[in-house]
This record gives C-alpha cells, sequence and structure tokens, in this order.
C-alpha cells in the first residue's frame, strides 16, 4: 500500500533517470556559453489563401479503369495499327487461319496486337493481386490463396509471351 502511494507522488526530473535531453546535459555543464536562458526562435511564416478549385474527384477505381484502358491502347501499338494498316488475321499455304506472324519480328496481325495486349494486362492484374495479397497477412490461408492466383497468372502469362516470342523470331541455322 505504501508503494502505490510514493509511486503516485510527482517524481522530479532528476529523480527519472534518462529523462534528461542532451541540450539540458550541455546547459548544465556549460553555463557560460548559453547563459541563463536559451530560447528557441519562434518563426512566423506569413499565411497566404490560395483559392482553391473545387472539382469533384472521381472514384478511385474508375481513375484505375481508365489508366488500364489508356494501357491497353498504348500496348496494343495504336500507332503501328494506324500508319502500316496490317491485316487482321492471316492464313497460310492450307488456308488455316494464322494468328502470329512466323519468322518475323517487324510486323505483327491486329489480333497478334491485341492479343499480346490483352496478356501484359492479365499479368498487371496478377502483379496487383500479389499486392492485395500483403493486406491479408494476419489471415494466412486467404493470403496464401490470393498469393498462389497472382503467381499462377503472371507465370502463364509470362510463358505465353515466351511461345509467341518463339514463334516469331527467325530460326537461324536450320
Amino acid at each position: 500500500m505504501r508503494d502505490q502511494e510514493i509511486s503516485k507522488k510527482q517524481r522530479n526530473k532528476e529523480e527519472i533517470s534518462g529523462s534528461e535531453t542532451v541540450l539540458e546535459k550541455i546547459k548544465r555543464k556549460t553555463p557560460w556559453i548559453f547563459g541563463n536562458k536559451l530560447r528557441k526562435p519562434k518563426i512566423l511564416f506569413p499565411k497566404f489563401k490560395f483559392r482553391r478549385l473545387s472539382l469533384p474527384m472521381p472514384f478511385r477505381s474508375l481513375s484505375l479503369i481508365a489508366i488500364y484502358i489508356i494501357l491497353f491502347i498504348l500496348q496494343t501499338g495504336i500507332v503501328y495499327l494506324i500508319i502500316r494498316k496490317p491485316p487482321a488475321i492471316g492464313v497460310d499455304s492450307r488456308g488455316d487461319p494464322v494468328f502470329v506472324i512466323p519468322e518475323n519480328m517487324h510486323d505483327a496481325y491486329i489480333i497478334e496486337s491485341i492479343v499480346a495486349s490483352i496478356l501484359l494486362l492479365f499479368s498487371s492484374f496478377g502483379f496487383i493481386i500479389l499486392y492485395y495479397a500483403s493486406k491479408y497477412v494476419y489471415n494466412k490461408k486467404f493470403a496464401d490463396w490470393i498469393l498462389i492466383i497472382g503467381v499462377i497468372m503472371i507465370l502463364i502469362t509470362f510463358f505465353l509471351l515466351q511461345f509467341i516470342l518463339k514463334i516469331k523470331t527467325p530460326k537461324l541455322n536450320e
């Protein structure tokens, strides 16, 4: 009971170990430099008032959707498609449809550009899912499932893009 009464009393700063700041230690050891009073200078900055433009902000998801649409259009190579005007799809000598121009890195069908862009978006959604997996660290089972789904999306996209590149690269020394 008596210990509780002692702990409730106000203690001086000297009684508490480690409570002295560095500035207080310097002032105590060198009183001739700082004098009795050391004041912190107060700087008053002027307060400017700017007119605020109040426009309604779109939803965050709406802006992300707009960014992804713009990325999709840029990834399809819209400038290439406008300038070169390639055919939508090709055929081989037997009349079967061909979606990728084989052994030609510089030309592409329209469908090839769109497929490559869809695969890149699929991969970016995989990375977004990986990010969301870090938000559920306390629900380990759910976080693991999200992590597995994101990694699978990224790997599928990677191997499909590698497959397309393998078809498009010219075969040397056959």
